[in-house]
């Protein structure tokens, strides 16, 4: 397969990534609005072309733990899920990065709590950036906010997991998941040999020790002194992780009196707010986290210091606005603007919001 340029849905752009950056396993269970993702797999039958194993798990929690399996092995494997299956599968999340295994997962968001909506949400950051499961760890988070986006992070998702040994997630919400957009999809690559697999993951568990004993993965240490040192090197990879790791995009921020953060789905909508703010005589820039963790608050803080206010908007009812705060820590106001239940808002909402909050307060 060479690259080739396609019209499709954000959910089979992953499907496609997946196969074509050569994954080893995908373990996953239908949910709406992800499940074309499992749906485009079964279709392509990537186990008669590239060998890459599809199967659908009895449950998420099943899922989750075949992703674990998959892993220990040094294998690229992967899941996906939205909302209330992405909770089901927290512990075995939280086991994974106790484990330092690298992984992807996919989360197409949905509304909540509870079984909420099939409609599309930003609901999962705090889920996701803050740890939905247990213990002190971090999963390395992209926000797409195309079909192309949902593409290139398939791979992206992968390499930043085996770099820094650490579970990797796209967290997408429900209108990226489901719109058409064209997609470049990228050449096929060959799945790693037994051979390369074994150097490139001397920590796996592979059955190939040649008279050793073999890797033992696990998260568990019962002596809290080496457990507390398990966690001081975690910390460690993370502040790596947050040196080298962000990811952002800025929209006319040079002269901005006003800047707009924005993830996913909502800063496209942004970016048109931000154009008819403009048309309209306001200076308005937009500030776009590609990566939700690593967040970018160097670069919010650094354009907060000649702005007059931010306004925060997302398809919840404020979460990623404490990060924003945070950067900000004071400089300017901040103030958020979302919708909930899978309304998905307008552009002329947004410009709208900006005035009432921000230019006439």
């Amino acid at each position: 397969m060479t690259e080739e340029v396609v019209l499709m849905k954000g959910n089979e752009a992953i499907a496609h990534a997946a196969i074509r950056c050569g994954a080893d396993g995908y373990f996953g269970y239908p949910i709406t609005p992800q499940s074309e993702v499992l749906e485009t797999l079964a279709e392509l039958k990537p186990w008669e072309t590239t060998g890459m194993v599809v199967l659908q798990a009895e449950s998420e929690v099943a899922a989750i733990n075949m992703v674990y399996g998959g892993a220990a092995t040094g294998k690229m494997v992967m899941t996906s899920s939205s909302s209330p299956g992405v909770s089901l599968k927290q512990e075995g999340i939280s086991y994974l990065a106790g484990a330092e295994l690298p992984c992807l997962i996919v989360n197409v968001m949905r509304g909540g709590p509870g079984l909420g909506t099939i409609q599309p949400s930003q609901a999962d950051y705090f889920q996701t950036v803050k740890g939905g499961g247990h213990g002190d760890y971090r999963l390395i988070a992209l926000a797409p906010a195309s079909v192309q986006e949902m593409a290139d992070f398939v791979a992206l998702g992968f390499e930043l997991a085996f770099k820094y040994r650490n579970p990797a997630i796209i967290l997408a919400d429900g209108v990226v998941g489901q719109m058409m957009e064209k997609v470049v999809l990228p050449a096929q690559k060959p799945r790693r040999t037994e051979e390369e697999l074994i150097a490139q993951c001397p920590w796996a568990t592979t059955g190939r020790t040649k008279g050793r004993r073999p890797n033992i993965i696990t998260s568990l240490e019962l002596k809290p002194e080496a457990m507390e040192q398990n966690n001081l090197r975690f910390q460690a990879k993370y502040r790596l992780i947050e040196e080298h790791e962000v990811r952002y995009e800025t929209i006319d921020c040079e002269d901005a009196d006003y800047l707009i953060v924005a993830f996913g789905s909502m800063a496209r909508i942004g970016q048109k707010a931000m154009e008819i703010a403009r048309e309209q005589g306001i200076k308005v820039g937009m500030l776009r986290p590609i990566t939700l963790w690593p967040f970018p608050s160097k670069a919010i803080a650094e354009i907060a210091a000649r702005t007059k206010g931010i306004l925060v908007t997302e398809l919840n009812a404020g979460q990623m606005i404490e990060d924003v705060k945070l950067a900000v820590n004071g400089q300017v106001k901040v103030e958020h603007f979302g919708r909930l239940g899978g309304i998905v808002p307008d552009p002329d909402e947004i410009v709208s919001v900006l005035h009432d909050k921000l230019v006439q307060a």
